[in-house]
């Protein structure tokens, strides 16, 4: 794919934003086609000469087929005229033989025959001619149409291209991060915008060995962010890491760190990221909290407590 030159969504009246907020199936980027529509013009102009082509070619099999017609009708009127000729011959030859012709007659009426005989063998060859003419209608209309195929093929990629060219945001989230700006030329695969899932949203923290073992996928979890501590956020653990690795040094613990710790994810419900839509950040730290005793209540203070 060539790089192509793109434009925000002007067209709904305003452009998108970093930090914005957008459904599923919202008008993100255009990329400007102006090229792409010249290629779909020249390809549907390709494919109306291939169609043309095609018509023609069946044209020219009906002619061929017509001349072979004629060719076959010109065998069976030369083999009759070479029958005729053969009969007269015979017959001049018994009267030759009765001295009632002159030789010169019967030599003439045997070149009669050869001369006949030629032109059956012409008209013949005129039917083989034809046969070749018609297998090579029959591969130029087969030609043709294999064209017409390449030509819509390459248009229908090309409508596709441009359809493409309209970005729409597979889901709801918010714009991160704008990486190209109006009017730069965008390579293919090359990002446009970030844009982050506001329906799956977890956070990441770290268990020792000791307390791994005890938490379940699908256990219940607490999350309590810096930015908003009055808050406690219901949440269930979606994975747990198989492997161990040393602690990060972003992990800070209470007690003395610990060499080897287990990766695990604690993801808020959709449905309650879908009522606060609007609240959901990304990138927030704060505290994660697990029950290593499914039957044992939370404390008070870590009882859900949610905005209005």
């Amino acid at each position: 794919m060539r790089p192509r030159r793109w434009r925000t969504a002007a067209g709904r009246g305003r452009k998108v934003r970093e930090g914005e907020l957008v459904r599923r199936g919202q008008v993100l980027v255009h990329m400007d086609t102006a090229s792409l529509q010249a290629q779909l013009r020249q390809a549907e102009a390709f494919m109306r000469q291939a169609e043309d082509a095609v018509g023609t070619a069946h044209s020219q099999l009906a002619q061929r087929n017509s001349e072979k017609a004629a060719a076959q009708a010109l065998v069976v009127q030369r083999q009759t005229e070479l029958a005729a000729a053969q009969q007269r011959t015979q017959r001049f030859a018994d009267l030759r033989r009765q001295a009632f012709v002159s030789q010169q007659q019967l030599d003439d009426q045997t070149e009669a025959v050869d001369t006949a005989a030629a032109a059956l063998a012409a008209a013949r060859a005129q039917v083989a001619a034809s046969d070749a003419a018609i297998a090579v209608a029959r591969s130029q209309i087969r030609g043709s149409e294999s064209a017409v195929e390449a030509a819509r093929a390459e248009a229908d990629r090309i409508r596709t291209d441009i359809e493409d060219s309209l970005l729409k945001s597979p889901r709801d989230g918010r714009v991160q991060l704008i990486v190209a700006r109006p009017g730069e030329v965008v390579g293919a695969g090359a990002p446009v915008l970030n844009l982050v899932d506001l329906n799956d949203v977890y956070m990441t923290f770290f268990l020792p060995t000791r307390a791994v073992g005890r938490v379940a996928l699908g256990s219940e979890a607490r999350l309590v962010l810096d930015a908003v501590p009055q808050y406690v956020i219901p949440a269930r653990i979606s994975f747990i890491a198989d492997v161990a690795q040393f602690t990060p040094k972003t992990v800070e613990t209470q007690v003395e760190r610990e060499k080897l710790m287990f990766r695990v994810r604690a993801q808020i419900p959709q449905e309650l990221l879908e009522k606060h839509l609007s609240q959901v950040k990304t990138g927030l730290p704060g505290m994660a909290y697990v029950t290593l005793d499914p039957a044992a209540p939370w404390p008070p203070q870590l009882q859900v407590k949610l905005p209005e």
